[in-house]
C-alpha cells in the first residue's frame, strides 16, 4: 500500500476578495493499493485491458488513481490537484513500477512472449488454475503476477534434454563414478 499526502491549497475568492477554507483544499492522506482489484475496476470503466502497449490518456491515469484509493469519501478536487504535481505523480508510478518481491528469473531474455492481452479476468483465470486464495487479489499486482510465474514454473514440465546434452551429462557421471571408486572402466 502507498500512503501519500495531497498539500492544502489555498483558494482566493475575489467576490468575497478571501482565501477559501473548504475541506476539498484542506491537506488530504490517501491510501492507494495497485492490486488485481484496483485493476478490475478501471477495466470495468474504460473497456479496454489496463497491461496495453498505448499510452494512457490524462483522466484514464488519473481515474486509475482513483480506483487505486482505499480512502473513503475523497472529493474530485483532490484528484485535480495530484493531476499538477507531478512530484505526487512520480511517486504513484514509480509505486505501480515496484517489483515488490525479491523473486528474480534467470533466462529473461528467452521469456516467452505471448500475443495474449492480459485482463483481469484472465489474471483471476490464473489465479483459479493454480488455486491462488482470492483474498490475493488485494496484492500489489506485481508480487501476485510473480506469484503466478513462479506457479507456471513449478508446474512445468522440466525441460527435455538433447541427445548431446544427456550425452554430456552421463560422461560427466561416469566420470566421476570413476574417480570416487578408482576404476578406469
Amino acid at each position: 500500500m502507498l500512503e501519500i499526502t495531497v498539500p492544502a491549497e489555498e483558494v482566493w475568492d475575489d467576490e468575497k476578495e478571501e482565501f477559501v477554507s473548504s475541506s476539498v483544499f484542506r491537506e488530504w492522506h490517501l491510501q492507494l493499493e495497485h492490486s488485481l482489484v484496483s485493476l478490475s475496476k478501471w477495466e470495468r470503466k474504460w473497456h479496454k485491458p489496463f497491461f496495453s502497449k498505448k499510452d494512457k490518456t490524462l483522466p484514464e491515469i488519473i481515474d486509475y488513481i482513483k480506483c487505486m484509493t482505499i480512502t473513503k469519501s475523497v472529493p474530485p478536487e483532490v484528484y485535480d490537484r495530484i493531476s499538477k504535481n507531478q512530484k505526487l505523480i512520480d511517486t504513484i508510478s514509480n509505486y505501480i513500477d515496484d517489483p515488490m518481491t525479491a523473486t528474480t528469473f534467470h533466462n529473461e531474455s528467452s521469456k516467452h512472449t505471448s500475443r495474449e492481452i492480459i485482463t483481469a479476468e484472465l489474471i483471476y483465470y490464473w489465479m483459479i488454475s493454480y488455486g491462488i486464495p482470492v483474498e490475493f487479489e488485494k496484492w500489489h499486482i506485481n508480487s501476485l503476477l510473480t506469484l503466478i510465474r513462479v506457479c507456471n514454473i513449478k508446474n512445468s514440465p522440466g525441460k527435455k534434454l538433447s541427445a548431446a546434452e544427456i550425452t554430456r551429462r552421463n560422461e560427466a557421471l561416469n566420470k566421476a563414478r570413476r574417480a570416487r571408486h578408482h576404476s578406469k572402466g
